[in-house]
This record gives C-alpha cells, structure tokens and sequence, in this order.
C-alpha cells in the first residue's frame, strides 16, 4: 500500500505528497468558519489537530477513530449542505456508509475518480479530498466566500524613514519626561513643543532648497561648550523589546559563555572526582586480591567440607527412604493382624455362646407359622378354583338347554 502511494506521489510530482498538508489545513480553516467545535461537542469529542486526516509515518493515527471521525464530519457537513444524511454509528457498515458519501458528493456534481476502498483507513489524500469539497459546499449553502486580501498602498521609503526616526525621537523623550516628572534639574529640561517646532523648521528647511551655501557664524568653543552642558540631557533610553531576535542572539551569547564558564569549573571538578573514584577502585581492587589470597586455604576446606555435606546428605535421604518404605510395610502388616485378631475374637465369641441356637429356633418357629399360612392360603384358593370350576361347568349346562330349546 506504502508502495502504491510513493508511486503515484512520484508520478505526480516531488510535492504532491506535501499537497495533502496544505488541504487538510485548508480544510479545518473552513470547518472552523462552519462551528465544526459546537458538533464534536455535542458528541464529546476533542477538536482535530492540523494534520489529523493526513496518513504519515510520522505521524501516530488509529485508523478506526479516524474512519469514524471522517463518517461523522461528512454527515454534518452534508446536512449543513442541504443534502439531509442520517448520523452513521459505530456499527455500521463502512463499505455501504462510504458508498452512500460518495454518491451525495456525486450529486453535487463533484469527479470522483477513485475507489471506496481508498477511504476505508480513515485518513490520507482523498480523505481530505472529500471532506474539502463537503465544506466548499456547506460554506456555498450559507453565501460564505473568500474574498482577496487587500494590500497597503506603498510610500516613499525616504520620506517614510525620516518620518519614523522623528517620531520615534519625539516618543522617547515624551516617555523619559513622563518617567522622570519630579526630576529636580526641571530648568535644564527643553521644552517638548519647542522641539517639535524645531524639527518642523528643519524638515521645512530641507525641503526648501537654500540660495546660497551656507556659514556658520557660531564660535566652535562655545559650541562645544553647549554641547557638553545639553549632552547628559540628549541621552535617550531605548526600551527593550522581548520579540526583537538580536536581543534573542544576546541573551543566547550570554547563556553560551556562561555555560562555557561553568562547564571549565565542573569539568575539573568532575576530573578530580574521577581522579579520586579510579584511585579509590584500584585500592579496592588491590585490597580484594589481598583478601582473596589470604582466604584461598579456607575457601577450599569449605569447598570440601561442604561437598562431604553433600554426600553426607545423599545417604541421609537414601537412609531416610528404605525407613519410609519399611514404615509403610510394617502399617500393613499390623493392619493384617488387628483384621486377623478381630476374626478370631469374632469366633470364640460365636462359639461359647448360646445367641445362634437361640437365633435358629426363632427362626424355626417363624418358619412353621410362615407354612400353616401358606397351607390356609392354599386351600383358599383349592376352594376358590373348585367353586369357579363348578359355577363354569352350570354355566355350560344352562348354556346347552337353552341352545336345544323345548323341543330338544
């Protein structure tokens, strides 16, 4: 898939694949006319990002939220189009939910010239592609349009460059005498609209064109002289400005060479304490070779101390196994035995006592009553038989002279 689209952005051109970018931008500049936010509020969703429909490596997407922002952002903007569509869920079918929006695109008389299939992963250029005509259509619905941005007309820089310096000298000194109102030196102060009307006779003055060169007729000691006594006067403060980039490089300097100072102090510190850390490992080094030979003669009686323990407990358990199998024979056979005993109790008891004859006599008696009973009932039924033998055999008589009749 990655393959198909490098190939068609190739065949496009170098910056077809960068175009999708510009249109998702444009697009969520249009959804923001359209109140795109008071929706995704309405169903507790978090406005989209600047690239959110846009399909990069870069770029962290879950294909099936996006399917489903894209298939809730095109029924909104059908509906605000005039072409009423009903709000797709979550279990919907997407080939089916696709079909349908590209048809309602279709209707507006919109090309479409790629698969449904392009739009099932929820993001990419035809993605955008789609919701971008949606939204040209709903902003044609409400008579929105763009109209083209209008430029200053241009000015002499020449002009424009004197006029700002002359402005921005009047401004600096109306913010030092707003600053310093209580400045005791208030005689030595110039008068602000004596300067203004200074700087209009000089801009005056340059505009005229003067007859003749002009000289000077002011000593150059006493000038210098004024000019020392109004210099701490004529001292303008510049505001600094946080946007400016030079101050930015300024304070990036200053953080450079402060880091480079701090960085030559730690650096030798930290080479002191790795000077210190490697003299202290090799002391323990050494002192652990030390104590490794020392113990070397104990270690190996431990060794094989504890490899007799081992064997030691190997014929513990081969031991402990032959008493276990021994208990369990001998739980047998004295099991055999009480069994044996208790027969044989069972026996002699039987024998000294007079209970069994007592128990068969009983059982005698129960007998003779059992067969006087059985010779009652016998003969009941001997009586019984013979007395429906002999109602039979009456019947069968009665039966013959009623067939012979009285002529018979």
């Amino acid at each position: 898939m990655e393959e198909e689209r490098h190939g068609e952005t190739e065949e496009r051109g170098p910056g077809a694949r960068q175009q999708v970018f510009a249109v998702m931008e444009d697009l969520l500049e249009k959804m923001k006319i359209l109140d795109y936010e008071e929706e995704l509020s309405r169903l507790n969703m978090k406005p989209l990002s600047r690239h959110y429909f846009v399909s990069s490596p870069y770029l962290s997407s879950n294909s099936g939220e996006q399917f489903y922002m894209f298939t809730i952002l095109s029924s909104w903007l059908l509906n605000s189009a005039g072409r009423p569509f009903p709000e797709p869920q979550e279990h919907d079918e997407p080939n089916a939910t696709v079909s349908n929006i590209l048809s309602e695109l279709r209707a507006f008389g919109v090309k479409v010239e790629f698969p449904p299939s392009k739009l099932k992963s929820g993001s990419g250029e035809h993605v955008c592609f789609v919701l971008d005509r949606l939204a040209e259509e709903a902003l044609r619905r409400r008579g929105f349009t763009f109209s083209r941005p209008k430029y200053p007309t241009e000015t002499n820089e020449e002009d424009s460059v004197i006029q700002d310096d002359n402005e921005l000298t009047l401004n600096k000194l109306e913010e030092e005498m707003i600053e310093d109102p209580d400045d005791e030196e208030d005689d030595n102060v110039m008068n602000l609209e004596e300067l203004k009307s200074r700087t209009n006779q000089s801009e005056d003055q340059q505009s005229s064109k003067p007859a003749a060169i002009l000289e000077s007729s002011v000593d150059p000691a006493e000038w210098r002289m004024e000019v020392e006594r109004v210099l701490p006067q004529l001292k303008v403060s510049i505001r600094t400005d946080n946007k400016d980039w030079r101050i930015h490089v300024d304070q990036m300097h200053q953080h450079r060479d402060g880091i480079q100072t701090s960085l030559k102090e730690t650096k030798g510190y930290l080479e002191r304490l790795q000077e210190d850390v490697s003299r202290t490992l090799e002391k323990v080094n050494s002192r652990e070779k030390y104590i490794n030979t020392q113990l070397e003669p104990l270690i190996h009686e431990y060794r094989s101390a504890q490899a007799s323990l081992s064997q030691a407990r190997e014929l513990y358990q081969q031991g402990s196994g032959g008493v276990t199998e021994k208990t369990r024979v001998l739980a047998e056979i004295s099991e055999e035995l009480e069994k044996v005993k208790q027969e044989m109790e069972e026996k002699g008891s039987s024998m000294s006592d007079g209970a069994p004859v007592v128990r068969i006599r009983q059982s005698l008696s129960k007998l003779r009553q059992e067969m006087v009973q059985m010779d009652v009932r016998t003969g009941v039924v001997e009586h019984t038989l013979l007395q429906a033998k002999l109602k039979e055999k009456s019947n069968m008589t009665r039966d013959m002279h009623a067939a012979a009749g009285p002529y018979g």
